[in-house]
């Protein structure tokens, strides 16, 4: 066999398990958490409550993403970390199902929120070992995809088994994703990931390795990173509150089954998500990353608008379908784009996890902002706020657009000081 055919086979031995990973864990990630308000609303749960349920969840993954990067840049065993987090999100997700009580609930979403803030910059990490920084924006998008692929799977047959045997059979199924995510990363060897590449340094030695900046001193010393966490934060204030309360609306004005209703709300965006990916990857190798983040930003007040007039079965489709390109371009460019800039310092995944803790910021005060406010004032008002939110996203990446267009550019120079 020729050396470069032996190569391309050898390639796909080590990238089919990395893609299969990226399916799997989409939905065991995942677990009950998008029919989880739904399932609390059937208990007797009020809008507010469920909204301040998964604040905390989130506050405890946003207060783990650094710290989990920093033991994803040092450790030797990234593997690991994906079955750690695969077994604590199945056993967190089957607590609600024995209990719902408030702490409980409570303590089963921050379990939850724990394990997957290691899951993604592991994910990164291991990608990152394999094909290094120039083959990580096109894996990464393939990645995604397969990502995204996943959820479609995974919520296609939730909705199904939901309406079929009810929400135990949702906790066997993100289960058995969770036993298959953990075959998958297993079946990546693990002699092929170069643990210098996966933290960002080209070649041993690299770097002071003596030098052990926290997730925020990284932030604070790269401007490009530091606007691009500040704007995350305010789009995904707006964001992270539209899917859950999208469903609740709809549960609430009766549009059809409910369970069916939120399996079609994730099957539209990840449908939507796996072309986007690629169209993103495509994008950011010949334009760089800023029009890609850009266009991200103005799809969310264009949702929120809409989620506001049409909560229906027709709204459902335009809605979603701007939740995937948002959510599906950012997928593929926030994790390129800070591969790119901390590209050399060996800080790569804590860079990862602070941006992540900044953005999450948003992402666990929106449910309980959300589900606040549509409490108090419906939930067309909620949206159009919520979809404003983006607006301070936007007005920050035109503002600084000179500075980041140059460290957007695919062929930047890595590492750009503040």
């Amino acid at each position: 066999m020729p050396s470069s055919t032996a190569q391309t086979v050898d390639r796909h031995r080590i990238v089919w398990p990395l893609q299969a990973l990226n399916f799997f864990m989409a939905d065991m990630q995942a677990g009950i958490g998008p029919f989880l308000g739904i399932f609390l609303l059937a208990h007797g749960w009020k809008s507010g409550l469920i909204g301040s349920v998964m604040t905390i969840g989130g506050v405890a993954g946003m207060l783990m993403t650094a710290p989990a990067g920093a033991l994803i840049d040092a450790t030797k065993r990234k593997r690991m970390y994906v079955v750690v987090a695969a077994l604590f999100t199945t056993l967190a997700s089957g607590i609600i199902l024995l209990s719902q009580n408030f702490w409980l609930v409570s303590i089963s979403q921050v379990a939850t929120a724990i394990a997957g803030s290691a899951i993604g910059p592991a994910v990164v990490g291991i990608t990152l070992g394999i094909v290094r920084q120039t083959g990580f924006n096109r894996q990464n998008g393939y990645n995604q995809a397969y990502n995204h692929a996943g959820n479609v799977v995974g919520a296609a047959l939730s909705g199904y088994l939901g309406m079929r045997f009810g929400m135990p059979a949702v906790f066997l199924l993100a289960a058995l994703f969770g036993v298959l995510a953990i075959v998958s990363v297993l079946l990546i060897p693990a002699k092929e990931i170069d643990d210098n590449a996966a933290r960002g340094l080209a070649d041993q030695g690299k770097g002071d390795e003596t030098q052990k900046a926290t997730g925020f001193q990284v932030l604070l010393k790269n401007k490009p990173l530091l606007i691009l966490a500040a704007a995350l934060a305010c789009f995904h204030l707006g964001n992270g509150a539209m899917l859950p309360l999208y469903g609740l609306a709809a549960a609430t004005k009766n549009v059809g089954n409910p369970t069916e209703f939120v399996a079609m709300t994730i099957i539209i965006a990840q449908l939507a998500m796996i072309v986007v990916s690629i169209v993103a990857m495509r994008m950011a190798e010949k334009s760089g990353f800023w029009l890609v983040i850009l266009i991200s930003f103005i799809a969310l007040p264009l949702r929120g608008f809409i989620a506001a007039h049409l909560i229906s079965h027709m709204g459902l489709y335009p809605v979603q379908l701007l939740d995937g390109i948002g959510a599906g371009l950012q997928s593929v460019a926030v994790p390129g784009l800070v591969a790119h800039l901390l590209n050399g310092t060996g800080r790569v995944n804590i860079g990862q996890g602070a941006v992540m803790t900044v953005q999450g910021l948003g992402v666990s005060l929106s449910p309980a902002i959300g589900g606040w406010m549509a409490q108090q004032i419906g939930y067309p008002s909620t949206f159009l706020i919520l979809g404003s939110f983006a607006f301070v996203s936007i007005g920050l990446w035109i503002l600084f657009a000179t500075t980041l267009k140059s460290a957007c550019s695919s062929t930047a120079t890595a590492a750009i000081p503040a």
